[in-house]
């Protein structure tokens, strides 16, 4: 799978980003295997946090024995410093390892959250200490939501976050104010030498009142071609890299699109946006 060197860090992270929320609801014999699936595709680097579900207590016991193989994230929705401390160092403990490579301030979907984290004694200035103590390397944050890259910009002015995390997909770029801001803050990240994590690629549509038939949030394009067309869009951006929907169901046909990406131009890009464009955006 092809790799690319994830923002300013030294590591080549795989194009596709093991989203670890896929595992906070398997037993975990079911996440054993999960795991060992996407190392056998050759995924290096995982995501993960303590508000998916169970994820961090599947992922702990396979953790002593994987953890040189990945570059690991985790995240904090935290907003102090005092919670952001407890919650890294529970993380720590539950994931058995000494340290994570990325730690994220994460869910800033508004102005009013970034405040909060970057104030005096906010979450931010626990990532920093934990940084300081060697516990983290890089520091980032993360976002859903209409305001994502329009806040993650105002965040790169305010503090020199080593990564950003944000959805993009074809359905969102319709919406000419959300694509205006994206493309802005995906320029600024390659200036700067920004980490650039995307989530939601294959995002469909809302559930509504239709039955989940994934675990997913949103209802996930689950067709190959589909989810095709939409990776070859986002890794189109040519710093970014996917986090994986989360349900284990899905990971394979990601996995062959990621393996089988080619960039799309202009034109093609326009193209595809528009015919997404009938779909309801998830946010």
């Amino acid at each position: 799978m092809l790799k690319r060197r994830y923002g300013r860090t030294k590591h080549m992270s795989t194009v596709a980003v093991f989203g670890a929320v896929a595992l906070g609801q398997l037993s975990q014999s079911k996440a054993d295997e999960v795991v060992r699936k996407v190392l056998d595709a050759g995924v290096n680097h995982f995501d993960i946090a303590p508000t998916y579900g169970e994820a961090e207590s599947r992922l702990g016991p396979l953790m002593p024995n994987i953890r040189d193989e990945i570059f690991l994230g985790c995240k904090t929705t935290e907003r102090s410093k005092k919670g952001a401390l407890k919650e890294f160092n529970r993380s720590l403990e539950r994931l058995q390892t000494e340290r994570f490579d990325l730690y994220q301030l994460h869910a800033v979907t508004e102005m009013s959250e970034l405040d909060k984290c970057i104030e005096k004694g906010g979450a931010l200035e626990g990532v920093i200490e934990m940084r300081e103590k060697g516990l983290t390397d890089y520091i980032g944050v993360t976002g859903h939501g209409f305001h994502a890259p329009s806040v993650f910009l105002e965040a790169l002015n305010r503090f020199n976050f080593d990564s950003v995390l944000f959805p993009i997909n074809p359905t969102l770029f319709a919406d000419a104010v959300y694509r205006r801001d994206a493309l802005e803050l995906l320029e600024r990240c390659a200036e700067e030498n920004v980490g650039v994590m995307i989530i939601k690629s294959v995002a469909k549509e809302p559930w509504g009142e239709r039955e989940h038939t994934y675990h997913t949030w949103y209802m996930p394009f689950d067709e190959q071609q589909q989810i095709q067309e939409n990776i070859n869009f986002a890794l189109s951006f040519e710093q970014a890299h996917i986090c994986t929907p989360g349900d284990d169901r899905l990971l394979d046909k990601v996995f062959t699109a990621c393996e089988n990406f080619e960039p799309l131009d202009e034109d093609e890009q326009a193209a595809l946006i528009e015919n997404r464009s009938i779909f309801e955006t998830i946010f």
